[in-house]
């Protein structure tokens, strides 16, 4: 019997046994992106849902079978894909305008978006002022042909967020964006005559923000239906907090702890600890009334993707808090007993994989219970493995003993690129070029680089997923001379740079180059 009928013969009796089936119990190979950081010859200056269609072609040519997306619910100002403002609305601001039902002098206006697809990087306030008015303009002139349609009465009936939503954006755009709490405290609790009250004084506005999201929904579950057709999975990101600023924590507050907010505790990589300013959730009350929210924003990911990322799951087993006015270091652990941690992390596990199609892939890096990992394994749930923290005092791990239910990476949207891991952390790449029998130099050589990918592509995991620049960087002109300029985010720091990466090369250069489509092909062969 082979190690992958040891391990299929083991899944079929865990709790994730059809989520398995659903996939297949083999390797799989994938990429992950930003959306925003894709860009085609018709994008308007950010990536956009249905640029996912010719990267799913490229992703099937190449041998590939996932693409793993980083959030894309509707952000707040600062733009990160973490700290969304709703925890089921799409961001409107990836709709793809090219496929819209454009007249020929709409399409002309389309030229408006020329300057900003040409930065380097992109420029939010820019991408967002002009493309929302294309919206709002659209809006204006087509919306007359969706609002009696089955399809659109059918969206609004499903989705009994939208209202809210709505009127939310209604009354942020009315105080001028101000935060919900700084509002007139009349329109700081939401009930449902005020929902009624807004959405009779603001029909038109109502109307256009449901739109957008039809429009999203719309975009995304053609990716969804074309990928399931080319054999292609889409995996999601399901942020673990919401931000303190959304719709969520406006009209569903009972199912949240504001007393503290999450954080992280001081470690080599945050000496200060980390406070992200996120709330806690109050657990015992969406127990109460059987995780309505949690099911409803699983339901709405089920349009989108195939499987899902558990951010920071240790943060069901146990969360980091910190009081108002506290720094990090002074925080704690809830529930203050260890003894619950294990109970509370496999029940809330349970609810998901219970409540949902998708398949779930656990990110559970950093300080965690060793009891986690156990509940994971036991219940099926793939934990994550990145190459470079899988070392000791004996070495890096071989590939032949990484755990199989798990997926091997070589890095994550927070993590620096294997080329300025190399030359910041030479203790560490040393070691390595010890192993393989390299001599160590400050630049990491195309072919070194290439072995480390390949190496990712071999291990025991049966999940292979990694930031999709690291294979841009086999071609020279694909990335920056300064490897820094690859990195998309630097946790703990407000770097303008932070969430405005933009991949070089566009989808149809990329998925063009034969050269660049051989060289992945080797790698997971």
């Amino acid at each position: 019997m082979t190690s992958l009928d040891k391990i299929s013969q083991y899944l079929q009796h865990t709790a994730m046994n059809k989520h398995w089936n659903s996939i297949g119990i083999k390797h799989h190979h994938g990429i992950c992106i930003p959306l925003f950081s894709l860009k085609t010859t018709k994008s308007a200056g950010i990536g956009e849902y249905l640029d996912l269609i010719p990267l799913i072609d490229f992703c099937k040519e190449v041998g590939m079978n996932i693409i793993q997306l980083l959030p894309i619910n509707e952000t707040g100002p600062d733009n990160s894909p973490y700290n969304a403002i709703s925890s089921c609305a799409l961001d409107p601001v990836y709709i793809s305008l090219h496929q819209l039902p454009l007249t020929n002098t709409e399409k002309e206006k389309l030229s408006i978006f020329e300057v900003p697809s040409e930065y380097e990087r992109i420029s939010y306030m820019e991408v967002k002022e002009k493309k929302f008015d294309f919206l709002e303009a659209f809006f204006e002139s087509h919306f007359h042909k969706y609002e009696n349609t089955t399809q659109y009465k059918n969206f609004i009936a499903n989705h009994s967020w939208l209202k809210p939503y709505a009127v939310f954006r209604i009354l942020k755009d009315l105080f001028g964006q101000k935060k919900w709490k700084n509002w007139p405290k009349t329109y700081q609790n939401p009930s449902e005559s005020l929902l009624n009250e807004v959405s009779k004084k603001y029909p038109k506005k109502i109307n256009q923000y449901i739109f957008y999201q039809y429009l999203c929904f719309s975009q995304m579950m053609e990716v969804k239906e074309y990928a399931t057709n080319q054999k292609i999975f889409i995996k999601g990101d399901i942020p673990i907090l919401i931000s303190p600023d959304s719709v969520d924590l406006w009209y569903y507050r009972d199912q949240f702890n504001q007393s503290h907010t999450a954080g992280c505790p001081p470690d080599q990589f945050n000496p200060h600890g980390q406070n992200w300013g996120f709330p806690l959730f109050n657990w015992e009350e969406m127990k109460t009334n059987d995780y309505f929210w949690w099911k409803q924003r699983l339901k709405v990911a089920e349009n989108f993707y195939h499987l899902f990322r558990i951010d920071h799951a240790v943060g069901l087993f146990r969360i980091f808090a910190i009081l108002p006015n506290e720094t990090p270091a002074q925080g704690q652990f809830f529930p203050l007993n260890p003894f619950y941690w294990m109970q509370n992390g496999k029940e809330k596990l349970l609810m998901m994989i219970h409540n949902t199609s998708m398949f779930p892939i656990a990110e559970d890096l950093g300080l965690i219970p060793e009891g986690v990992y156990k509940i994971l394994k036991d219940l099926g749930i793939p934990g994550t493995k990145i190459m470079r923290f899988e070392i000791s005092k004996k070495g890096f791990k071989p590939i032949d003993e990484y755990e199989q239910i798990s997926m091997t990476c070589t890095g994550t949207h927070d993590l620096d690129t294997l080329s300025e891991w190399w030359m910041e952390e030479k203790r560490e790449a040393k070691i390595y070029c010890k192993e393989k029998e390299w001599h160590y130099s400050p630049q990491l050589t195309k072919k070194q680089l290439f072995s480390i990918l390949k190496s990712s592509h071999k291990t025991n995991s049966l999940f292979h997923i990694n930031p999709f620049q690291e294979y841009l960087a086999l071609i020279d002109e694909y990335v920056s001379d300064h490897p820094e300029e690859e990195r998309i985010n630097k946790p703990g720091t407000s770097l303008p740079t932070n969430w405005t990466y933009r991949f070089r090369p566009s989808i149809e250069e990329f998925s063009s180059n034969e050269k660049f489509k051989s060289y992945i092909k080797k790698l997971i062969s």
